[in-house]
């Protein structure tokens, strides 16, 4: 068996992407699985892609039994947050956190769990800016 996760997109318009993640485990967990590509042609606008311009501006999220590891997908993966129990996290003060400008930078951002246990859940909202031109 494995875990049995979503990903659904609540909104995606010109300028905001807003995602919700679901995962339900079986104790195997997750490794780096690609909760939301910055390179899907589905979110781009104006016919660019938001890549390495996606800001996460908010996190909402809801962990039990296990701790979730958000990462900017990079060649060496760099840390967003790591998030367990329940609470948000606020980057819209200062117009959210963009992907850090290392090698093989995507802007797209990576899920791992850790010490996942049979039923652990997880829900995390991504609420996020594309930065992108405008068309």
């Amino acid at each position: 068996m494995a875990d049995v996760t979503s990903v659904q997109v609540i909104a995606n318009g010109p300028r905001n992407l807003v995602v919700r993640v679901t995962d339900v485990s079986d104790g195997t967990g997750l490794a780096a699985m690609k909760i939301v590509d910055a390179r899907a042609g589905a979110f781009s606008v104006g016919g660019e892609v938001p890549g390495g311009n996606l800001k996460v501006r908010r996190i909402t999220y809801d962990v039990h039994g296990m701790v979730a590891r958000l990462q900017w997908e990079a060649a060496a993966p760099v840390d967003l947050a790591t998030l367990s129990g329940f609470g948000h996290l606020d980057f819209r003060r200062f117009q959210g956190l963009a992907a850090p400008g290392v090698a093989g930078v995507t802007g797209s951002i990576l899920l791992t769990t850790m010490g996942a246990g049979a039923g652990s859940t997880a829900t995390i909202v991504l609420e996020m800016t594309k930065g992108v031109p405008q068309a």
